[in-house]
């Protein structure tokens, strides 16, 4: 149904009328000096993309790089223990894995999920007048590289850790409840990035409202002081073409909106009363969600306007 000629967040095969496989994998170096939290945002992340298909997780692989003669294996151990922590709390099982000497530390996860059929959600079919919903506060990018400048308050990291270690579990089963058109999950590309590829996808003109946004605590701030990862300003030179930027904007809003973020949350299109009803239903569940932008109208390469 989905595959390489689709730029999506998974594959997705169809087995019968009433189940179709989600398959993805995704794996990362250490984005935090604590293994356990590593291993959880790790998986996180690689679980996400069956979420934001509308799908379920059902089965999980470790994928795992180690430099078997650097890190004692105890570190291994903790973050195969967050992973599968993280696991457990979807709902899938662990099945097996590989696992190589690597110089380079990483780890991941291979990603079977389910969905019906009819219920498979792609980035490419949001509709004229839908708003625009964000589950997540961006920031992790920029907050990374403050950590890494050892700026960074334990609180600050904190924030930072919890919010890529939550799994988009619950607002995927509470957007479930509404005639969803379009969804993807925000990752490498940023927010106008992911966003952007919705618009293309689904040949729309889309309205992103910068001042709407959710922001992690301090990472204005962090932005401000220049402390912007090199992707973002990746993102955004390779976006350029299809996105216009409102000249009011502040520079380190702009920088916001292009911080590749790790295991982010959903960007979800629906009609506008639906959209209201949804972002309150998962605000009770403690969930960040806010209405970011709307889809304006037709385009035929697909285009983001910046306000």
């Amino acid at each position: 149904m989905i595959g390489l000629e689709f730029p999506d967040d998974a594959g997705v095969y169809k087995l019968n009328s009433q189940t179709a496989l989600i398959q993805t994998l995704d794996f990362l170096t250490p984005i935090t000096d604590d293994p356990y939290e590593f291993g959880q945002i790790a998986a996180a992340n690689s679980l996400s993309d069956v979420y934001a298909m509308g799908g379920e997780p059902i089965t999980v692989m470790n994928i795992v790089c180690f430099p078997i003669c650097d890190l004692d294996e105890s570190v291994l151990a903790q973050t195969l223990k967050g992973g599968l922590d993280k696991i457990n709390e979807s709902g899938a099982v662990l099945v097996g894995g590989h696992s190589v000497d690597d110089p380079e530390f990483k780890y991941g996860l291979s990603v079977t999920g389910i969905v019906h059929p009819d219920k498979v959600l792609t980035n490419s079919k949001a509709v004229t007048g839908d708003a625009v919903i964000l589950t997540k506060p961006v920031g992790t990018g920029i907050l990374s590289t403050a950590i890494k400048a050892k700026l960074a308050s334990e609180k600050n990291i904190c924030e930072a850790v919890a919010v890529m270690s939550m799994l988009n579990k619950t607002a995927a089963q509470l957007m479930s409840k509404f005639r969803v058109t379009a969804c993807t999950d925000i990752t490498g590309f940023g927010l106008a990035g992911h966003l952007l590829e919705v618009a293309k996808g689904s040949k729309k003109e889309i309205t992103l409202y910068t001042q709407k946004v959710p922001l992690l605590k301090n990472a204005l701030d962090f932005a401000n002081m220049g402390l912007v990862p090199a992707g973002a300003h990746k993102n955004r030179k390779f976006f350029e073409e299809l996105i216009h930027i409102d000249t009011g904007i502040d520079r380190a809003v702009i920088d916001l909106m292009f911080d590749p973020q790790t295991s982010g949350g959903l960007l979800i299109s629906l009609n506008k009363k639906d959209a209201e009803t949804c972002v309150e239903e998962m605000k009770t569940k403690g969930i960040t969600a806010q209405i970011i932008g709307e889809i304006t109208r037709d385009s035929h390469t697909g285009f983001l306007n910046l306000i």
